[in-house]
């Protein structure tokens, strides 16, 4: 067991929350869709989040026991941490807004939705707490998104691109194993616990050398960068925007008219499983190594959403 507070204190540490400042994306999105459902949030969810939008964002009983480990606040997700937590328990996500990015087999997604507000009067009610950390640790060098993803493909990385102003980078390149693109294809099915990818481009020969980003990835600027680096395959969570507004069909076709000239595979594994990576490996392992905690992972029904 473990007191809350210093739990907090060591996750705003190693994240930087207060070093990146405001999320330039979260303060966004967070008004634009409670504000409309009449969701009063700068006065539910804890100060300092609504002014970073990163952190603790709900405080419950002072003593954690368990750390449930999620990436979006899907209902099904909070319906097991609310079922399954005792009193002071924590969620660590990813994001703290659902996003249905699209299914490149099925339905395409709505974009940013609220969390049901009674799942957040479930929790305080409960005296369980969140905390979400977006940017933090998209660009973590050690506890990241792409971390896990260059680990879980025995990947040695020997160059990045698009860096921020901390000097750290979003879009990482890798030496990876020698394989063919179904190889990599099956591979990476069962990293990210998925039932197919998301594919367009040729199939390559040999693949020795992979960019990474995980999450949402489709952005053809991104693509060309990684090809100047020597890609010769670009793996992320989404290679499309498959949601269903102007910006996602927007996106979608620029995106298209990419992948007709790609001369590399260009492969998405989806935004929830690319991100639940690093959640299931080094951020438990980070848990459990500097606490006294039990960790539990929230897995969604469904990747592709």
């Amino acid at each position: 067991m473990e007191l809350l507070h210093q739990m907090v204190q060591k996750l705003d540490q190693e994240l930087r929350i207060d070093d990146y400042g405001k999320d330039s994306g979260f303060s966004r999105f967070i008004p634009a869709v409670y504000e409309p459902a009449g969701f009063e949030w700068d006065m539910f969810f804890e100060k300092k989040f609504t002014e970073l939008f990163n952190g603790l964002m709900l405080k419950g009983g002072p003593e954690v026991s368990k750390v449930f480990l999620a990436v979006f606040p899907a209902d099904e997700v909070l319906e097991k941490f609310i079922a399954e937590a005792k009193e002071g328990d924590l969620l660590f996500m990813h994001h703290p807004l659902v996003m249905e990015c699209g299914d490149p087999q099925g339905k395409w997604g709505q974009g940013f939705i609220p969390v049901k507000e009674r799942y957040l009067r479930q929790i305080k009610e409960k005296k369980l707490s969140l905390y979400t950390c977006h940017t933090p640790l998209d660009y973590h060098q050690e506890l990241g998104t792409n971390g896990a993803m260059a680990k879980a493909l025995n990947g040695n990385v020997i160059d990045r691109c698009l860096p921020n102003e901390f000097g750290e980078y979003l879009v990482w390149i890798c030496e990876i194993p020698s394989k063919s693109t179904q190889m990599l294809l099956s591979e990476l099915k069962e990293i990210f616990e998925i039932p197919y990818v998301d594919f367009e481009g040729p199939a390559a020969g040999r693949i020795e050398k992979a960019a990474i980003i995980a999450g949402c990835g489709d952005k053809v600027s991104w693509m060309e960068e990684a090809l100047r680096k020597g890609a010769q395959a670009y793996i992320t969570g989404e290679i499309h925007c498959h949601i269903n507004n102007e910006y996602g069909r927007r996106r979608y076709s620029e995106m298209m008219e990419f992948a007709t000239r790609s001369p590399i595979p260009l492969i998405g594994v989806s935004h929830a499983a690319s991100e639940f990576l690093v959640m299931k490996t080094l951020m438990k392992d980070w848990f459990e190594a500097n606490f006294k905690v039990e960790t539990v992972m929230l897995r969604q029904d469904q990747w592709w959403v």
